[in-house]
């Protein structure tokens, strides 16, 4: 016996982890995709993203009878309907890419909802899971035409890498609607998880989104600055993010330093809200400082790696050979929308330097990567063959356990720029390594 009639629209890293949850939860669920081949290979339950645990709960719902996948929206009402009875709730987990301006762009909702309203059952409840800008539900609501139609915003709190845990686990379920009995009705479809549910209204559900994400930039924005200003005045980042961490009113989360941040996340939803509070003729000064400062931090990466290779932040690098370690915008993900390692790769390239990268969920073929920038090796040995420098800039774990004495044989100049703070400094300096942190004080030579 199935819980509610779902389909889910969108076979995305969102979509995707959305439908196989649901149908893990005892829904059935159909997803949809207007990519063919991708839903012919999801049949197959060939899952192609790094989503631990993911490819498990597809198999499972495929095998169970509970999941199925097909190609266009309107397939998917019409075969669950036919299957089991009309849709209950669809979900709309389409892409939201930030558009001209920084405004998020709505062409794939706004096609959905054109291509579905017509096929809609009567009664049914339309959920936003895409993040959208606040008013987006009201706007949905008027484009389908339907008084029978309720929609909903069910906004997403998924990191890429542990997207399922964080579906199965959440810390609370945000549903707003401007119809309490929809929200409750998309409420009750997560009550198996024993989350706290927060009921609201639709705009606020929308903000939601926003504000955690602009709120977790500003952290990392603010924790790259205190590092800067640690390496100024001889202070250890660590220890003053750890001091500061217990400090329950902060917390431990993303006081990590790095290259900057980034993502498919963040920079499109601090740029969208900073579009959003400018049509309310607010000055959001704190989340363009945020955004400036994430800027500024790529720039200043370069100027690390410059003064490490030339003991200069003037010195020139044209022609030095970069090994750049980590390519992803994040460890445990491929993703390299937006990536902090390529937006600094991009900047050493400007400066004449030859790149040459590794990333252990990468191939030599990646996509998503000009060949012009840099050419992507198979193993991080070969990248590191000549090089003046190694540039750790995404925190695989991997990169700890290398062969440092290996790589010191093999690299130009035993330099590392560790931008992310991964590496234990006394296992590399033992190798043969200078080694720079981010806002860490330097190792004492031995």
């Amino acid at each position: 016996m199935f819980g509610r009639r779902v389909v889910v629209v969108g076979a995305g890293y969102v979509g995707l982890t959305t439908a196989a949850c649901l149908a893990s939860l005892g829904h059935r669920v159909v997803c949809a995709d207007v990519d063919a081949v991708k839903i012919e290979r999801l049949r197959r339950a060939e899952v192609g993203i790094r989503e631990a645990g993911l490819a498990d709960l597809v198999a499972e719902g495929l095998a169970a009878r509970r999941l199925s996948f097909v190609v266009g929206a309107g397939i998917a009402l019409k075969q669950l309907e036919a299957d089991d009875g009309p849709a209950e709730v669809v979900f709309l987990c389409v892409p939201t890419p930030m558009g001209v301006g920084g405004v998020a762009d709505l062409t794939a909702v706004e096609a959905v909802i054109e291509g579905i309203r017509d096929d809609l059952p009567a009664g049914a409840v339309v959920v936003n899971k895409s993040t959208v800008p606040v008013g987006t539900a009201a706007r949905t609501g008027e484009m389908l035409g339907r008084p029978d139609i309720a929609v909903v915003s069910n906004p997403e709190f998924l990191r890429e890498g542990s997207a399922v845990e964080d579906f199965l686990k959440p810390d609370r379920v945000v549903v707003g609607s401007d119809d309490p009995d929809a929200a409750a009705l998309v409420a009750a479809l997560f009550t198996r998880l024993g989350a706290p549910a927060v009921l609201t209204d639709a705009a606020s559900a929308e903000m939601v989104k926003y504000a955690a994400n602009c709120f977790l930039a500003m952290k990392l924005s603010y924790v790259n600055a205190m590092a800067e200003l640690c390496e100024r005045l001889g202070a250890d980042i660590h220890a003053v993010t750890e001091g500061i961490g217990y400090d329950r009113r902060i917390g431990q989360a993303f006081l990590d330093p790095g290259p900057g941040w980034g993502g498919s996340c963040l920079p499109k939803d601090t740029h969208a809200l900073l579009q959003v509070a400018d049509s309310a003729d607010f000055e959001f000064r704190l989340l363009r400082a945020t955004i400036d400062t994430n800027t500024r931090q790529f720039q200043r990466i370069v100027d690390k790696v410059r003064t490490a290779v030339t003991g200069s932040r003037s010195g020139s690098l044209a022609r030095r050979r970069l090994a750049l370690f980590g390519l992803t915008f994040k460890a445990g993900t491929d993703d390299v929308r937006d990536s902090p390692a390529l937006r600094v790769a991009a900047l050493l390239r400007q400066a004449g330097a030859e790149l040459a990268g590794h990333d252990p969920a990468l191939g030599p073929a990646a996509p998503g990567i000009d060949p012009a920038l840099l050419t992507v090796c198979a193993d991080p040995y070969e990248a590191a063959r000549g090089a003046d420098a190694v540039v750790v800039l995404t925190e695989w774990a991997e990169y700890r356990i290398l062969d440092w004495s290996r790589l010191a044989e093999l690299v130009g100049t035993a330099i590392v720029v560790d931008t992310r703070n991964l590496l234990d400094p006394a296992v590399v300096g033992l190798a043969g390594f200078a080694w720079s942190g981010v806002g860490a004080k330097q190792p004492a030579l031995p």
